[in-house]
């Protein structure tokens, strides 16, 4: 007889379908998802994500879920600029790395900062993976090394690979053992070719970039978890375009910015914005060079993105 009631982890989402491991056995059933779950979160896109731990009644050949269990954390964006409803991208992370280049495609560093400003508020540790670095020229790889100072002043690992050669690769591998690691970024970064490259037997399909755009050409579709021989757990999951926040208090973004938080407590005033007042501690920072203008920028940007309303 069939259990009635199974726990799993959700490996991967198709959209109205899911891949769960039965956490006792190990296999994966294909499920659907209870109608009622479905009405509960009508605020984001996906009421569950790769990641979710959840309990499952399981038939013959498939299974429908029943309860997500209460999640530790969960890495969200806001579906667009102009979109009141979220989608969640990962739950229960342990690790992000996010995967960027610095050329086909180009990196944007309020991406960048959008995407760790959201690991923050939720206390996911976060890493960023530079890839691509066999190809470099000299001026590529001045800006590496802008990127490097930039985010290393910010508390942030940058760590320099090549899935084509596997420069640092050994290392990355290293620091998703034992944990469920997210690999997020834009379109042609290489995310699935760099989980080839820890893991070669796993053979994700990768694709090229786009020659008439200089764009990434999307080839992971869905958010699917891979188990890898060096003893990681990697989320891959499809490029994303935009960043948009959610669930951030205009009056808390300060707080996720760990190099402005650090100087805020020496501002004058208490309820300071770190924008027009005088006697900010932050804006003296940025001046002396302790903080990088970069990340300030993208601390201004973001206040005034929509006027700062993210929920």
């Amino acid at each position: 007889m069939l259990s009635k009631s199974q726990k799993g982890i959700v490996y991967k989402h198709t959209g109205s379908h899911y891949l769960v491991k039965d956490e006792a056995s190990g296999h994966l059933l294909p499920c659907t998802v209870s109608g009622k779950l479905r009405l509960h979160d009508s605020q984001t896109t996906n009421p569950i994500a790769a990641g979710d731990r959840v309990q499952f009644e399981p038939t013959a050949n498939a299974g429908v879920i029943k309860e997500i269990y209460a999640r530790k954390n969960y890495i969200i964006r806001r579906s667009s600029n102009l979109s009141k409803q979220a989608h969640i991208i990962a739950a229960n992370v342990d690790k992000a790395f996010l995967i960027i280049t610095i050329e086909f495609p180009r990196v944007s560093l309020e991406f960048v900062d959008r995407f760790l400003v959201t690991c923050e508020a939720y206390a996911i540790p976060a890493s960023i993976v530079v890839n691509k670095i066999d190809g470099y020229t000299d001026g590529m790889r001045q800006r590496l090394a802008r990127i490097e100072a930039v985010y290393a002043g910010a508390g942030y690992a940058v760590l320099p690979v090549s899935a084509k050669t596997g420069a640092g690769v050994g290392r990355l591998a290293d620091e998703t053992h034992g944990a469920l690691c997210l690999f997020a970024g834009q379109s042609g970064v290489g995310k699935s070719s760099l989980i080839n490259a820890i893991d070669p037997s796993l053979r994700l399909r990768t694709g090229p970039i786009s020659d008439y755009h200089r764009k990434g050409m999307h080839t992971t579709t869905f958010y699917e978890i891979f188990d890898t021989a060096s003893g990681g757990h990697i989320i891959d999951s499809p490029g994303i375009k935009g960043f948009g926040l959610i669930d951030v208090e205009k009056a808390e973004l300060c707080h996720f910015f760990p190099e402005l938080f650090r100087h805020a407590a020496h501002c004058k005033f208490n309820m300071c914005t770190h924008t027009h007042e005088p006697g900010c501690a932050v804006k003296a920072a940025v001046a002396n060079g302790q903080i990088a203008p970069e990340r300030y920028t993208s601390y201004l940007k973001m206040r005034d993105d929509d006027g700062g309303k993210y929920r």
